[in-house]
């Protein structure tokens, strides 16, 4: 079973840092006054929310502060964009698909706990704690350091990196068009394919651990809740259906700029790929937790894709 690179994160926070101004610089588009305040406006935001998660994570313990404002951030910030941008169709579309992805994702957040009155509280993901055992983050200042800079600083950062083809797309006098219907149909269809990704996963879990519950042991279920882990639907074509849609939804918002005109390559592609880079990691890590527990997990990651849907296992 592959494990989590942890070095992979000093990988991700090096692009962050370079490959982005890199790109700015030799391929542009450069940005204008207004996209500049626009800019200057997102990132005070995303500064007071990475400084929210560091000092709020830290005062509680609960390390999923960034993971409540994952799915609401980037719905304030293309609005922020659209408007300023004077509403034009395309910055419009592009909006509303992000609210859309948004409200999904907080939605199924929730329902499992994630959000309560007292803002601070709430169901943790599970994997931090998991991460957090690890021997690199025995050490209380380590671990305070990889709060500060990877789950709040950096993960702001990437949020923010996602809606910058929006902010690219404001210079464009290119009227809505063919390509841009074509970008929004593709992620509009893997938001619903990223919709039926998870609650195929809720209602096996859910079903999973309410016969467990009634005293039954996971080698006695019957077939498929004795596995462990969900084979079923999306889930037997791709070990993780819900990353490839999450993925590929931001790389159809790219395309957007493409149908700007802004041209095929632009730096604001860096944050589709620096998530792309980042799912490497969750899932490895979401795998090697898996290959721990369950006995057939192993066999599953060797006939089933990671990502890209294939061949159903089991066939």
């Amino acid at each position: 079973m592959k494990k989590m690179n942890i070095p992979l994160i000093g990988i991700l926070l090096i692009l962050s840092i370079v490959v982005c101004p890199i790109l700015y610089f030799a391929v542009g588009p450069t940005l204008d006054e207004t996209q500049l305040e626009v800019l200057k406006t997102l990132s005070i935001i995303a500064a007071c929310s990475a400084a929210y998660c560091f000092i709020v994570g830290e005062a509680t313990g609960n390390n999923s502060q960034m993971d409540k404002l994952w799915s609401l951030l980037p719905i304030a910030y293309t609005w922020v964009i659209a408007v300023q941008g004077g509403m034009s169709a395309r910055l419009v579309v592009m909006a509303v698909l992000a609210t859309l992805w948004g409200a999904r994702l907080t939605m199924n957040f929730a329902r499992k706990g994630a959000y309560k009155l007292k803002f601070w509280e709430g169901e943790e993901d599970y994997r931090w704690a998991i991460l957090r055992s690890k021997p690199p983050f025995h050490k209380r200042w380590v671990w305070m350091l990889f709060d500060l800079f990877f789950i709040s600083i950096y993960q702001n950062a990437l949020v923010l990196m996602t809606t910058f083809p929006a902010l690219v797309a404001m210079k464009s006098d290119k009227p809505f068009g063919w390509l841009d219907a074509v970008a929004a149909a593709l992620m509009l269809g893997f938001i619903i394919w990223e919709t039926v990704a998870d609650e195929q996963q809720w209602r096996f879990q859910t079903r999973k651990w309410a016969l467990i519950k009634e005293g039954e042991k996971l080698a006695e279920l019957p077939d498929p809740y004795n596995k462990g882990f969900n084979t079923t639907g999306l889930w037997g074509r791709s070990r993780h259906p819900n990353y490839f849609a999450e993925q590929s939804i931001w790389i159809c918002f790219y395309l957007f700029t493409i149908a700007a005109g802004i041209g095929i390559l632009n730096w604001s592609v860096i944050g589709a790929l620096l998530l792309v880079v980042l799912f490497q990691g969750s899932s490895s890590l979401a795998e090697e937790i898996s290959g721990g527990k369950y006995p057939e997990y192993e066999k599953y990651c060797q006939n089933v894709p990671r990502f890209f849907p294939g061949k159903k296992y089991g066939n």
